[in-house]
């Protein structure tokens, strides 16, 4: 079956190492520093509204989570949603995490173009992303010869294409929401240069995590179209 052609599945390699060095990376930093107290002794909750408050921005909540993930910038209901162990610590994590997301509420409350770009792509790929391998998978499965197979599996292609995009326009959003991040808490004596050096390798590591991802869905469209094209 081509959809289970090695030579194609090779491509992948690289780009799985990549997002396991990523993730090990982050899971590291982010333990690491999680216990690390802040000297200021700001919960990460307090450092968000800080950072809000010096760029005049007072009409975004931050809304404590109960789980212990998901920290996230919601620009539809403009809130910052931080997990507990972020909204409630002063840990370098926490601040890191906390000033990351106040990144994007700048962008949002700046219109940065990369972010109003990926908020325009989300409703499309919210579907193009569940149903791309599906059709690419039942295309190559019923086999290129049949009349109807082709055109299964080239949707598909477009609407992984789709998905591919929306990695690639996050990596300039996340980059900037963390130099924004870093700039910020640097400006505002957040936090010593100890402390600073710590939360710029949390920062670096979760960004890695994006370049990851933006590489594994970049290799994973080129084996698609070799095994389009081998059909």
């Amino acid at each position: 079956m081509f959809f289970f052609d090695m030579w194609s599945f090779y491509l992948l390699i690289p780009a799985m190492i990549l997002a396991l060095y990523a993730q090990a990376k982050v899971s590291t930093n982010l333990s690491r520093f999680s216990q690390v107290s802040t000297k200021k002794g700001m919960r990460g909750a307090d450092v968000a509204a800080a950072i809000l408050a010096d760029h005049g921005i007072r009409d975004v909540a931050i809304e404590r989570l109960d789980q212990n993930a998901g920290d996230h910038y919601d620009p539809t209901h403009k809130k910052i949603r931080l997990s507990a162990h972020v909204h409630d610590t002063s840990s370098v994590t926490a601040v890191a995490v906390a000033a990351h997301e106040a990144g994007h509420a700048i962008q949002h409350n700046e219109s940065y173009s990369p972010l109003v770009l990926r908020g325009a792509v989300f409703p499309i790929v919210r579907f193009t992303s569940g149903a791309a391998i599906p059709l690419i998978f039942i295309g190559l499965f019923l086999g290129i010869g049949g009349d109807f197979a082709p055109i299964l599996v080239d949707i598909g292609i477009i609407f992984f294409a789709v998905t591919v995009a929306f990695h690639i326009i996050t990596l300039p959003v996340e980059f900037n929401a963390s130099r924004r991040a870093a700039e910020v808490l640097e400006r505002g004596r957040f936090l010593t240069d100890d402390e600073m050096t710590g939360t710029k390798k949390v920062l670096s590591a979760a960004a890695m995590t994006y370049v990851a991802a933006a590489t594994m869905a970049v290799m994973q469209l080129l084996r698609f179209l070799l095994l389009r094209g081998r059909s």
